[in-house]
């Protein structure tokens, strides 16, 4: 997770997280090869002591050193594509390292596919957020809601960034409990969406509900276990209650709001390029594995839905003033 408001992050972040801790397993294939960890360990032996770590570190440009790249770091680097020739040239499948495909670094991105696609999509929601609050007076019922959930939701794809810029300990968490509360406030969104405008204490009650929730999901994570596996049962499951509570509300106002097949298309099609990480393949060119694909086609439907966010806003805010009954 990659990691846009409702359902568009939400999905994102959620298949992301997923698919990210059944990765997050701390070795795979190619970092278990003997050749691999001989490599690392005779380069690390004479590249990363003494007068040849100073000088690694005089010639290391600033902004690989600005994002934490060590002398370790650029060994594992240089020895993974020596184990990738090594696999290529007996005829094998190309391996994954520490859970991932390897990459060709491009200045100090990781994985420069997934962090543009990353930053794109964030770019987007900036947009859009931008385009709302032109579009939307700050009286509409919902307004405050969706802002407040659109820097959630921009601190998200923001780390969701760095992390494909620079895989560590802290951007790795950061971006795990990122998506997490992604979920969550769109679980809230949703809510004051279908219940509490009308009954703002039921809002009010889930929302104490959801940041404990939240506090003691991280906590658990952070102080007493990291277990990727709760972690992804927990994610998964916030994720279908949002995506289900939406879907419902779509279906209960079909005949009455002329915009809900947005919200229903967007939820379907998020499904439909999920289905894009299946594929699941080698990148190409050492660039573009499917998880960028993925991430650069979800960029467009960010745009639907904030379609749909400012008319119903705006609906809100015409039966606001009309009287008539909220749905």
């Amino acid at each position: 997770m990659g990691q846009s408001f409702g359902p568009v992050t939400s999905f994102i972040v959620l298949v992301s997280a997923v698919l990210l801790l059944s990765a997050s397993v701390h070795s795979s294939q190619g970092d278990k090869e003997p050749v691999y960890r001989d490599c690392v360990n005779q380069c690390v032996r004479t590249n990363c002591t003494g007068a040849r770590l100073r000088g690694f570190q005089s010639t290391q440009p600033p902004y690989m050193a600005l994002t934490g790249w060590t002398c370790r770091d650029d060994c594992k680097y240089q020895c993974m594509w020596t184990t990738v020739g090594l696999y290529q040239a007996e005829g094998y499948r190309v391996p994954q390292f520490h859970g991932k495909w390897p990459f060709a670094r491009f200045l100090c991105f990781e994985e420069p596919a997934s962090a543009l696609a990353s930053l794109l999509n964030g770019l987007a929601c900036l947009l859009m957020l931008l385009r709302y609050r032109s579009a939307v007076p700050r009286q509409s019922p919902m307004y405050h809601t969706i802002n407040a959930f659109s820097l959630v939701s921009l601190n998200a794809w923001f780390w969701s960034t760095v992390f494909h810029t620079r895989d560590t300990y802290l951007t790795e968490k950061m971006d795990y409990f990122c998506a997490s509360a992604v979920i969550l406030y769109s679980i809230y969104m949703c809510c004051v969406r279908t219940l509490g405008l009308r009954r703002p204490g039921v809002s009010s009650m889930v929302g104490a509900l959801l940041i404990l929730a939240f506090t003691s999901h991280v906590s658990y994570l952070t102080f007493i276990s990291f277990d990727y596996g709760y972690n992804m049962a927990a994610n998964a499951t916030i994720g279908m209650v949002n995506l289900l509570w939406w879907l419902c509300w779509c279906w209960q106002n079909r005949r009455t709001l002329p915009y809900w097949w947005k919200c229903s298309l967007v939820v379907v099609l998020l499904h439909g390029l999920a289905l894009l990480e299946l594929l699941d393949f080698p990148p190409l060119f050492w660039v573009l594995d499917a998880h960028a694909v993925w991430h650069l086609s979800t960029v467009p439907v960010h745009f639907l839905f904030y379609s749909f966010l400012i008319d119903d806003s705006l609906h809100l805010l015409n039966t606001e003033k009309t009287g008539v009954k909220l749905e």
